[in-house]
């Protein structure tokens, strides 16, 4: 049942429910702290990824489904990113604000990723003055992040644009992404070139240092850091290790990549992330993907995480139409009654965050900030692409 869009739609909706209408706040922006049950736990804190995010699944709803207050709801998360995030001095955005004063000014590559994710989606629902904000973003990052001589960006800087020492490549990976969304909401080729270089700098290049997987961390000269965070399961947004789901979205974006400028390489390499990810990190005693191993392919953190069947199950969909192997079928076939089973909250909607290697909850916040089910819904619309 899981390939038919039917299926995908329903799931959807039933995910969507669960953040609406709840999620908007009247004042400005979307609430970002969810218990389980729906509940709102903390109506204040507002984060960047949550509020670019939010406009993802809200344009992403109004141009499969067509509601109107899904349009409306792209616009009001427009208009508080750039009123509560967005400096129209420096043109960073708050990584974190509370009732409208900035707790956290840094500038995150990542976060920037996001602006343009979310600057694109406002076009594609009509928000025609997106363009020049999305355009401005663009910039932000060639002036601030882009490092030519490495054909990458660098990942974080002070309010003032001072750059830190830390290189790594989830904000380039959110770059691509990022830049592959742009394309496609503006056709301008400036993004689709930047992401194909990111691609190819990522796979191929940085891939080589790590006998062909996609490590996290770098040092200034783009040497591989194998020991930065080790043994820190506490940053979400720079684990340790060889992170399964990140193979396998690397797997995804190559293969969306291909759509618009098909090379040999782009199916070669997703098709060796995808199985190596499969390989090293299905938990065959609990089932499920584990979130990372170590560089010998051995466990590291036997903890499920949501997004890594998410988006592990979209790259299979992917690989499956791409390439008409049923095997790749079965393995979407395989990851989603694992997270049908396990995941996915039936009785209140959208999916469980994190649970334990053998698949209990650990907490009953389902979806702290950063968590939208950005990444669940997105998998859906991803595979709806190729369904039937």
């Amino acid at each position: 049942m899981f390939r038919t869009r039917e299926f995908l739609l329903k799931h959807i909706r039933h995910t969507m429910a669960f953040y609406d209408p709840i999620s908007v706040d009247t004042n400005g922006g979307f609430y970002h702290f969810y218990r389980d049950d729906g509940t709102v736990y903390d109506s204040e804190t507002r984060h960047l990824v949550s509020s670019t995010r939010f406009v993802f699944n809200n344009a992403m709803a109004w141009l499969q489904f067509g509601d109107a207050q899904y349009q409306a709801r792209v616009r009001h998360g427009i208009d508080f990113i750039r009123k509560a995030h967005l400096n129209p001095v420096t043109g960073g955005y708050a990584w974190e604000v509370k009732n409208g004063e900035i707790l956290d000014a840094t500038n995150h590559c990542y976060g920037l990723a996001f602006v343009m994710l979310a600057y694109s989606c406002a076009i594609q629902c009509g928000m025609d003055e997106a363009n020049a904000w999305l355009s401005e973003t663009f910039a932000t990052m060639e002036q601030h992040f882009w490092l030519p001589e490495y054909g990458v960006y660098a990942s974080e800087a002070s309010s003032d644009w001072v750059l830190d020492d830390y290189r790594g490549q989830n904000d380039n990976m959110h770059g691509c992404e990022a830049m592959l969304a742009a394309f496609e909401a503006t056709g301008e080729a400036r993004y689709l070139e930047r992401a194909k270089l990111l691609a190819a700098n990522f796979t191929q290049r940085q891939a080589a240092l790590t006998d062909g997987a996609i490590w996290e961390h770098f040092r200034t000269d783009w040497t591989p850091n194998l020991q930065y965070n080790k043994g820190n399961k506490t940053n979400i947004f720079r684990p340790w290790g060889i992170q399964t789901g990140h193979q396998t979205e690397w797997a995804k974006l190559l293969l969306i990549l291909d759509r618009h400028a098909p090379q040999p390489w782009h199916l070669e390499r997703a098709r060796a992330l995808f199985e190596t990810a499969m390989s090293s990190g299905w938990d065959e005693a609990h089932g499920g993907l584990i979130y990372g191993y170590d560089l010998d392919g051995e466990p590291y953190d036997e903890d499920k995480y949501f997004w890594v069947q998410a988006e592990s199950l979209a790259a299979a969909a992917l690989l499956a139409d791409r390439t008409g192997d049923e095997k790749y079928w079965q393995a979407y076939d395989k990851i989603w009654a694992y997270s049908w089973a396990h995941f996915v909250d039936h009785q209140h909607g959208a999916w469980y965050r994190v649970l334990s290697p053998d698949n209990k909850k650990i907490d009953a916040h389902k979806s702290p900030a950063g968590k939208t089910d950005y990444h669940t819904m997105g998998a859906c619309y991803e595979v709806l692409k190729v369904a039937d």
